[in-house]
């Protein structure tokens, strides 16, 4: 009998959302590489920020100059494709693995099977939503929800995630809506009919849903867990990163950039 593969789980991480954007694509360029194990990793973002997608052009001027509880939102952009995210009262997940199918759809289901059957365990049931092709005319991931996104029963969108891929290397990271501010939604957005999940307080424990994501992540994958911090020398080539690459910042992406990462939406999977 084979030993259950091991994958690295990085422990809650709470930073700016270019640090978090540049952790997933480090983890994926080194999962690539074949240099570094599968990771499964949860995240916040302070502060708040707006996340773009990777081909995501048109948004408001005003997003530059937004704030909340007297902070500056970030903006930043996604290694993945999709809509603009908002992540105020969420929390993140990251999937960097390899040997899912090679068909998007597929891929894409196979890894969001973690996040039903753990939600599941804390009493809360998704299924995918079914929204047309008119999406793709909003710019808020969560104003729809399509066939790739994980409604409640109620339909309310819980989940919206995205990938990229570097060969056969996926990453998959996705928005848990918990406590969204429907002001501060209604603010960025301009939707003043907002329909937000309803949770109870049990089910919007982030140490909770992590515990269960994780059990639900090892049965799933068959997989074991190894937790390890991000050490200070990949927090340093981490930094250069950021420090080096236009790809975290709201602006166009160079052709080094596009000849090296795959983005794949899923939002946009039917439209492109």
């Amino acid at each position: 009998m084979s030993m259950p593969e091991t994958w690295r789980l990085i422990p809650h991480l709470c930073t700016h959302g270019a640090m978090q954007m540049a952790i997933d694509r480090y983890f994926l360029t080194r999962h690539a590489l074949g240099t570094h194990p599968p990771v499964l990793r949860f995240y916040s973002w302070s502060p708040v920020a707006l996340s773009l997608g990777y081909h995501q052009r048109s948004y408001p001027a005003t997003w530059h100059g937004l704030t909340w509880q007297g902070q500056p939102i970030d903006l930043v952009r996604r290694p993945t494709g999709g809509r603009a995210v908002l992540h105020q009262g969420d929390l993140t997940y990251a999937v960097v693995a390899s040997g899912f199918a090679t068909n998007r759809m597929e891929s894409y289901q196979q890894i969001c099977e973690f996040l039903i059957q753990g939600l599941a365990t804390i009493g809360i049931e998704l299924h995918y939503g079914s929204a047309g092709r008119g999406y793709i005319h909003n710019p808020n991931c969560f104003g729809t929800a399509t066939a790739a996104d994980l409604v409640m029963a109620d339909g309310s969108k819980l989940i919206g995630s995205a990938q990229a891929r570097k060969g056969k290397a996926i990453l998959q990271h996705g928005s848990i809506r918990l406590t969204p501010d429907r002001t501060l939604f209604a603010t960025v957005f301009g939707e003043t009919d907002l329909f937000l999940p309803q949770l109870s307080p049990q089910q919007q424990n982030i140490h909770q849903l992590m515990d269960a994501l994780m059990q639900a992540a090892s049965d799933c994958f068959g997989v074991t867990f190894t937790i390890q911090p991000l050490t200070p020398d990949e927090f340093q080539e981490i930094q250069e990163m950021i420090d080096c690459l236009e790809d975290v910042n709201p602006i166009p992406w160079t052709s080094s950039d596009r000849s090296t990462l795959q983005p794949e939406s899923i939002d946009e999977f039917d439209s492109r």
